[in-house]
């Protein structure tokens, strides 16, 4: 996720689970990433992560549908 926040607050600003995968293009929409959230299909940092509006920090890793996603900015 390179250039969505300003480079002197990266470090604070988080971003919620269901936002980072539409941005990353593994889910089409809001209403797939909640249903494939809430259904236990998603881990987090190697967890199954089942709230949709987890919020994500730089580091994280997400697990989706053989896709690994590290979060970055």
């Amino acid at each position: 996720m390179t250039g969505s926040f300003p480079q002197g607050e990266a470090a604070q600003q988080t971003i919620d689970l269901q936002d980072f995968l539409k941005l990353q293009g593994v889910v089409e929409t809001g209403g797939e990433a909640k249903f494939r959230v809430q259904g236990g299909e998603v881990r987090v940092n190697g967890e199954i992560e089942t709230r949709r509006r987890k919020k994500l920090r730089r580091g994280d890793v997400v697990e989706y549908a053989g896709h690994r996603l590290k979060v970055d900015w």
